[in-house]
């Protein structure tokens, strides 16, 4: 995918879209986007985005974004796998959380 843009188009944003994946959950979606920097190094941006009603009654999207750079890649990934661990080892037994924790099971 990365050959498929053009290296000078870059993006205003700080980096050309390479690969993104949205992944809806209730009221929130993430994005986990892979950009390319005008080197192209990739890194990966996850956002969250929410949707909100402001008092005139229009919905606008509250975002928070983190920047991941390659050379925490492995270091990330550790401590997400440990926190989602610790998480998944004090959840009540619940058939409808077993089935989407099923679904939603991270392996890295």
């Amino acid at each position: 995918m990365l050959e498929d843009f053009e290296k000078n188009e870059y993006a205003e944003h700080g980096g050309e879209d390479v690969f993104s994946k949205p992944v809806r959950a209730g009221k929130r979606t993430y994005f986990f986007d892979v950009k390319a920097t005008r080197s192209n190094d990739l890194y990966i941006t996850l956002t969250e985005s929410k949707r909100r009603m402001d008092r005139e009654g229009r919905f606008s999207y509250e975002k928070h974004k983190i920047f991941l750079y390659r050379e925490d890649f492995e270091k990330f990934t550790e401590g997400l796998k440990e926190v989602i661990d610790f998480v998944r080892q004090r959840l009540p037994e619940d058939p409808v959380r077993e089935e989407q924790r099923d679904f939603t099971k991270v392996d890295f």
